[in-house]
Order: structure tokens, then sequence, then C-alpha cells
């Protein structure tokens, strides 16, 4: 057999006609084979760049492998032929070289077509590129096979395939330590520059941006807990309102429990102060139209993109946010709420639920996001005298608390006691905080608006520490309501 035919012919050595035939580049791959013999650093300065996963011909993938084996012993000059052909024989006589590899000849002619003054790098990216195009065409069957199944469903099959599209396109590879060297200038700039809305999402609350050094960062998984009729949507709702209308940062509201008509009505309440059964009930009287009028010219543009969605998955979410990332330039999700997610298939309960929340933080993390997701709580609080919440009370709180970067009750002393002192407060009880102190902060309930809003100025407002590092909810002379229509 000619030189020729042996890199031409594939793997099991079968006649090519009739039959498909991937993308590849085998001379290229040649090429980077006997480079890294020749200079086996080159693995080194290949790190970046390429990944001998990119091989088609796994021959040559092996070679590459008995390379980077042996620079270990040789550490100076040319890794020689006879030394591969002794580390792949060793390999297949042990069992762990699961095919057949190339032999001393044809190592020796490998070896021979080194050309020290080619540019591997070079090659290396030709070889990448077809290996991206190889990974386009499996996708394309896949694609295909799925759409022509029986069992095809369109929010799971296609936000997968999306994904997997993006992966072709990114070339997302494992990750590459960093050393520390590399990283502590960019933290010293971090720790001496003040927040802006550019790297932290203001959250509409003095206090809440205060804990959270400006509001939250990206790539944080918060959750937010609290009763059925607590306010955890209205305080999604607020979240959203105060990052996409007050600032400007385009945020995706994805309600799987409300309609857009009642979200819309909810944020028009808290934006215009018109009573929300007004506007439920288009009640609006002549001065509150005139309210909402003024409203438009600063809620209308706003880069706010609500879904009412019945039914949402991790997939399709994650197709979301990467249309809205590519788009618009998302730089928030909130969630409405976790429990009405569609879990993927699991074992028991706490299983999906664990996947859920370990997928909603990667979203944040892999689209550089803050996702928000509200979640209910259980039954526990209100079987105990002191009706706080804490965060054991999330249902299925192990993986929720473990993912989640902070953690948001809400409690309002009201919903227990009607006639309790504290009516129209509402606690917001940061019992995790990754990175910042847990904390107890107070604000006003106007539930009548669908708004939570500051109580006071930070320097009205100084809450004071307790012993399990939180803060303690600070006390007022005059009614909460009062205060907030002064």
């Amino acid at each position: 057999m000619t030189d020729t035919n042996v890199w031409d012919a594939p793997l099991d050595d079968a006649p090519t006609e009739g039959r498909f035939v991937r993308p590849s580049d085998v001379g290229s791959e040649r090429v980077v084979a006997a480079a890294v013999m020749a200079r086996p650093h080159l693995i080194d300065d290949l790190a970046d760049s390429f990944d001998p996963v990119d091989f088609t011909d796994q021959r040559l993938a092996w070679v590459w492998h008995a390379v980077d084996e042996l620079r270990a012993e040789i550490t100076e000059g040319p890794v020689p032929w006879p030394a591969v052909d002794r580390q792949l024989r060793k390999w297949r006589a042990e069992g762990y070289l699961p095919i057949v590899p190339l032999d001393g000849p044809h190592l020796s002619l490998l070896y021979d077509d080194a050309h020290l003054s080619c540019s591997a790098a070079w090659y290396a990216d030709r070889v990448t590129k077809a290996a991206a195009a190889c990974r386009m065409v499996d996708l394309g069957i896949r694609a295909q096979q799925a759409g022509m199944s029986p069992a095809f469903d369109p929010d799971a099959d296609v936000a997968t395939t999306q994904a997997d599209l993006d992966a072709i396109v990114r070339g997302d590879a494992g990750g590459i330590p960093t050393p520390i060297g590399d990283l502590w200038a960019a933290a010293v700039e971090r720790a001496v520059t003040p927040t802006t809305t550019e790297n932290r999402i203001p959250t509409g609350l003095l206090d809440l941006d205060s804990l959270t050094g400006g509001g939250f960062a990206p790539g944080r998984l918060i959750i937010i807990g609290a009763r059925p009729g607590a306010g955890k949507t209205t305080a999604g709702q607020g979240l959203a309102r105060a990052a996409a209308i007050a600032n400007g940062i385009p945020t995706l509201f994805s309600s799987l429990e409300m309609g857009r008509e009642e979200i819309m009505g909810g944020i028009l309440s808290a934006e215009c102060r018109v009573p929300l059964h007004h506007i439920s009930h288009g009640t609006v009287g002549i001065d509150d139209a005139y309210r909402l009028a003024v409203a438009t010219e600063r809620i209308k543009p706003a880069p706010l993109y609500i879904d009412d969605a019945t039914s949402v998955s991790l997939p399709s979410l994650r197709g979301q946010i990467r249309q809205l990332v590519r788009t618009v330039g998302l730089r928030m999700v909130i969630v409405d709420y976790l429990q009405l997610m569609q879990a993927p298939r699991a074992e028991s309960r706490q299983v999906a639920v664990s996947a859920l929340s370990r997928g909603l933080k990667l979203l944040a993390k892999e689209f550089g996001i803050t996702v928000i997701v509200l979640s209910q709580l259980n039954r526990d609080s209100e079987k105990r005298t002191d009706k706080r919440p804490t965060i054991a009370d999330l249902r299925e709180s192990g993986a929720i608390e473990q993912d989640a970067d902070m953690v948001i009750l809400i409690h309002r002393p009201d919903l227990h006691e009607p006639d309790s002192p504290r009516a129209g407060e509402v606690d917001l009880i940061v019992d995790k905080h990754r990175g910042g102190p847990r904390a107890t902060l107070t604000a006003a309930f106007q539930g009548h608006y669908a708004r939570i809003a500051d109580m006071a100025q930070m320097s009205d407002y100084q809450p004071t520490p307790i012993n399990n590092g939180g803060l303690a909810i600070a006390t007022y002379d005059e009614d909460p309501q009062e205060r907030e229509a002064s």
C-alpha cells in the first residue's frame, strides 16, 4: 500500500464509494501530528486553540497523546518516532488503545514529513474548522431525525438544537485554569471601581442596593421565596420595573401564573400609582387616566419583555435567553415561579427540582446575566409561633439553597395579624448572601398599587448588627404609607 493510500483510506479500510463522508482535512491533521513529534512544546502552544478530539483520523490523535505522554521523559528536542511506536504498542498491549495504531514504517514516514518551518497553528486551525463543519453536519442529521420523529416536541427539540448550534459556533471546550497572577490586576480594579448600572442591576430599593453593592451582579442566581399572597410576584415586577423602566436594562419577565394583561396592569398601577383594582375593573377616573397617559413616554420604550407561556422548560427558556442576548443585550431574567416550570424527567420531584435550579444557575453563568426565580415556601412557617420564614421553608430547599447566590424571603406581619402595629410593612429577609452579609430589610408594601417601596432614605434607616451576622429590623414613628405619600 502506498503512502497516499494509507492517508486517504478510511479507518476501517472499507471502500468509500456510496458512503456518506463527513467533512475532514486529514492532510492538515497529518501536518499537526508530525509537527508535535518534532516540536513537543507545540502541545502547550496550541492548547488554547486546538483540541485533539478534533482529529478525524484517530491514529493521528493517538500520536498526539503519545507525544504528550513522552515529553515528560524526553524534555529536550523532538520525540523520535521509535519512542512513539513503543508507547503506542505498550498502550495496545495493555488494552488501553481501542484502535490499531500506526506502525513503525508509517510513523517514520510521518516523522520525516515534519516541516520545522511550517505554521502548525495554521494547520491546526484548518483541522478545527473541519471538525466544526463535521459537527454542523451531524447536528443537521440529528435535527432531521428529531423533526421526522412522531415524538417531536417543538419546545424541547428546537431549543436543544439551538443549544447544540451555539456550541458549534462558540467552539466550547473545557475550561483552562488561570493562574492567580493573571487575575490579580482585574480583581484590584474591580475593588476600587464604584459600581454602575453597567456592572450591576439596581433593585429599586435603596437598602437592598446598599446590601448588594449597587444591585445584582451578572452570573448570579437570586431566589425570592414567599407564601402565596405574600407578594413575591409584586417583588418580581418591582425588580423588572427598576431595571427596565427606570434604568433601561433589557429584562425578560417570564410568568407561568399570570397573563400579560395582569402583568401589565400591575406595572401600570405601580408606575403611575393608580389603584390596581381600578385598572382591573376598567374604572379609572380622569385624573388617573392622565397619569397613565403621562407615563406612556416612560414605559412604552422600556426594554421589558413579557412572556406568559403556560409551559416553560429549561431548553425553551434557554432559547429565549439566547435570542434576546444576541438581539437586545438581555441582562436579567425573572421567572414566576419555580414550581410551575416544566421539570425534566427524574426519579423524584427533588431530583427534578435539583436539575431545574442547577440549570438556572448555569444559564446565569453561561450568558453572564442575572437570573431571578420566584419560589413558593412550604407551610412550615405557618405552623410556628414566629411566622417569619427561613431558608429551610423553601420547597425542595436543599438543591435551591445550594445553587442560589442569594435567597430573599418575604414576610408581611399583617398577613397573619391584620391588627399588627407593623401593618403595611414587608420584611425582605436575606437569608443567604454569597459574598455579602445576611440582613433583614424593611420596606413598605403597597398592595393597592402592586408595589414595594422604600420606607426611608439610607440616612434615616440604619439597621444594626445582630448575633447571627444579619441585620435587625428598623422601627419608625410614623405610618409607612404616610411616609411614602409624603
